[in-house]
């Protein structure tokens, strides 16, 4: 039986490899990330992660920015393992989220008490969840916090009016379903459905899909009916 799965996020191969072969022997399945991107789109695709080791010092986006992204969406524990050891740097770790700090080079048996002692921490008192309650997760990209009511993309929340917003949280609460274009509008504007309403209904969901979508061409998220409404599948 699996330990746990555990994101190793480096851009030095050599560690990536040392580390995940560590783990694996300890009975840890893992993932592994170069960068700092790839990494935020793993911790939204890995539903049942429970743990992230976090190299702070990466090209392009460094891990302390990375973990101030991820922290938006998901409080999976994050162990920062990295070459730098001054307090500040430590005391800015923290500060964006971070639970623990290992500096390189390390020992592997410090290293796996650390990776115990915060999964036992996370799983005795936050639980086994590791998205935050209300987080829907509706691409490799993109991901909604209701409870928060914003939406991000790769990590970065997306600028969406209020009627954006209302739109995909109304097909959001129909999930799998097709939403009529009369209730989607009746729900969103508050009022009654008229013919020309079609219309503008059409540009707001446009706008939605250029700041959520890949491929405003082909969307894979906000789904037309033809003749009836939208749709978002489970």
């Amino acid at each position: 039986m699996s330990k746990g799965r555990v994101l190793i996020v480096d851009d030095d191969a050599d560690i990536r490899q040392v580390v995940s072969v560590l783990l694996r022997s300890e009975g840890y399945e893992t993932e592994t990330a170069a960068n700092g991107q790839e990494a935020i789109l793993k911790v939204l695709e890995i539903r049942n992660l429970d743990l992230l080791i976090l190299d702070i010092m990466m090209p392009g986006m460094d891990g302390i920015e990375v973990c101030r992204k991820i922290r938006k969406f998901s409080n999976v524990p994050v162990l920062f393992l990295t070459a730098k050891s001054q307090d500040d740097d430590k005391v800015d770790a923290y500060n964006q989220g971070g639970d623990d700090y290992i500096v390189k080079p390390f020992d592997q048996t410090d290293l796996l008490l650390k990776i115990k002692s915060l999964l036992r921490r996370y799983n005795n008192y936050q639980g086994h969840a590791k998205l935050e309650r209300g987080i829907e997760i509706l691409s490799e990209h993109v991901a909604v916090d209701k409870d928060k009511r914003i939406a991000t993309k790769a990590g970065v929340r997306i600028n969406l009016t209020d009627k954006e917003y209302a739109i995909l949280n109304t097909l959001l609460e129909k999930r799998g379903e097709v939403v009529l274009n009369k209730d989607l509008y009746e729900a969103v504007w508050g009022e009654e459905y008229s013919p020309s309403a079609g219309n503008k209904i059409m540009v707001h969901v446009l706008n939605l899909r250029k700041k959520i979508e890949e491929d405003i061409n082909n969307p894979s998220i906000v789904k037309t009916v033809w003749g009836k409404g939208y749709r978002i599948d489970k």
